[in-house]
């Protein structure tokens, strides 16, 4: 099991450049998240199950273990982890 990070993008939010926070399980990445300081209640589970992160938040998930993945990845893991929640895998 792994959790993943995809690049900062400024959506003009009021905290800065954000991020994406996803991980092979939904378990695995709500126990990364409140272990890193997030709060349970931040988990986002519409379209792909994931957290925002911060600039500050990102660079402790990384410091973490999160895996840095490029755009093309990002997009890659999360068809790869819809494909296995839709075929009923235990994700």
């Amino acid at each position: 099991m792994a959790v993943y990070v995809d690049k900062l993008v400024d959506y003009s939010w009021h905290r800065g450049p954000s991020c994406h926070l996803i991980a092979d399980s939904v378990a695995e990445l709500k126990t990364f998240a409140v272990e890193m300081g997030l709060r349970v209640e931040w988990f986002q589970h519409k379209s792909s199950p994931h957290f925002d992160l911060t600039t500050e938040a990102r660079k402790i998930a990384v410091q973490n273990g999160a895996i840095e993945l490029t755009n093309r990845e990002f997009v890659a893991k999360i068809r790869e982890l819809r494909k296995l929640r839709l075929a009923g895998e235990p994700v």
